[in-house]
């Protein structure tokens, strides 16, 4: 709950969050103000060390009705290792063995929006930018 992660950041700390937007336990809107506290706190632009990942339809963790199955573990070894920073993560539904859609997942405070071309099932139907505010 602490927002202050200056020695976590001083160290060269390197932190990747994500929260289902359809999380019923936890309300994802207080890790965003999470992160918003962190960015305030310190003295360098927040996304230099911190990025969080909102998961549109996402239940807890896993599940939902959306994509759920994604890869955060290899950008953050890119992160930390390579100096590679983490952009859009590529994420997907699977039903019954099968990819039945894929999105890339954006940090925050950018979300995944419909270019207005191609199947609304694809990830290359869809583009990070900016969002006014949250939007589940």
């Amino acid at each position: 709950a602490d927002p202050d992660l200056s020695a976590f950041e001083r160290r060269g700390g390197k932190l990747l969050l994500y929260h289902g937007w359809a999380d019923f336990g936890v309300n994802p809107l207080r890790t965003i103000r999470y992160v918003d506290q962190v960015a305030a706190m310190s003295p360098r632009p927040v996304d230099e060390f911190l990025r969080l990942y909102l998961v549109p339809g996402m239940f807890h963790c896993s599940g939902g009705v959306n994509v759920d199955h994604f890869d955060l573990m290899t950008p953050l070894i890119d992160w930390v290792e390579a100096g590679q920073v983490p952009g859009a993560i590529p994420a997907s539904r699977i039903e019954n063995g099968n990819v039945t859609r894929t999105r890339p997942l954006c940090a925050y405070p950018t979300a995944a929006r419909y270019n207005g071309r191609g199947d609304i099932n694809l990830s290359g139907s869809f583009d990070c930018t900016r969002s006014a505010g949250p939007d589940p």
